[in-house]
């Protein structure tokens, strides 16, 4: 798929979340809770990249209907765990999040989009 697509902007909008989340992760307090909640979003923050890979090669649109939900899960989670980061303020300003929390709900409502999308056509 071409440069520009709607495909390719989401995969590259993913991986960036991803690679801000990692980068995040990093600058957490070397503190018991802040490196359990570091392992924590990097397991669910850089899961949805390759999730969303997998999706585009689901076998069916049930498989690709599923990937992308595990996908949206794990979105939410990391929106729970920088909530969790803002409210215990482990990184200060707290508004440093800001855009990484709005790219996250952006992110939740692509896929709640796109999996209501894939289910009315898998009906249909």
């Amino acid at each position: 798929m071409p440069i520009g697509s709607d495909k390719y902007d989401l995969e590259e909008r993913l991986i960036d979340f991803a690679v801000r989340i990692i980068k995040l992760s990093e600058s957490l307090p070397k503190t018991v809770i802040g490196k359990h909640i570091a392992g924590q979003l990097i397991r669910s923050g850089t899961s949805p990249a390759p999730n969303y890979g997998e999706a585009q090669s689901a076998e069916s649109r049930a498989d690709f209907i599923h990937k992308m939900r595990i996908a949206l899960k794990e979105l939410r989670e990391s929106r729970v765990w920088l909530l969790i980061i803002m409210k215990a303020n482990l990184i200060t300003p707290v508004s440093k999040l800001d855009p990484l929390l709005d790219e996250n709900n952006q992110l939740i409502s692509i896929f709640v989009t796109s999996v209501g999308t894939a289910k009315k056509n898998k009906t249909s």
